[in-house]
């Protein structure tokens, strides 16, 4: 029975993110200058997420109209980037952004907090 609904899941969220990569929209466009000083920026940046998950799709559908190169990792089990969310984070709950700044580490749950925080910091 578990492994159904996984699939039905999987299914769902496939089906979620086809959708989502076929109705994007526009990224947003900066000088190669400011473009520049984005990329360095979000370098101290990484998104951990599942693939299907709807509220990690919302949370990258906004990236990527915000043009932010940030680094996806995932969640899954089996991956390693599992361990550090549990870890870092103090629980395995997606999407979390982990944000890095002066050597201090936070970690961003809840997909509307994080897209609210990258637009004020990237709009």
């Amino acid at each position: 029975m578990k492994l159904l609904i996984k699939c039905i899941r999987n299914l769902l969220g496939g089906l979620i993110a086809l959708i989502d990569l076929i109705t994007r929209g526009r990224k947003l466009k900066r000088s190669s200058e400011q473009q520049a000083k984005v990329d360095e920026e979000t370098k101290q940046l990484a998104l951990y997420q599942f693939f299907a998950c709807p509220f990690c799709i919302k949370t990258r559908r906004a990236i990527y109209k915000l043009n932010l190169p940030i680094e996806k990792r995932s969640a899954s089990e089996g991956s390693p980037y599992r361990e550090d969310l549990l870890i870092g984070g103090g629980r395995v709950k997606v999407p979390c952004l982990r944000i890095e700044e002066n050597g201090n580490v936070e970690w961003l749950y809840e997909s509307s907090d994080i897209i609210q925080y990258l637009e004020k910091r990237f709009s």
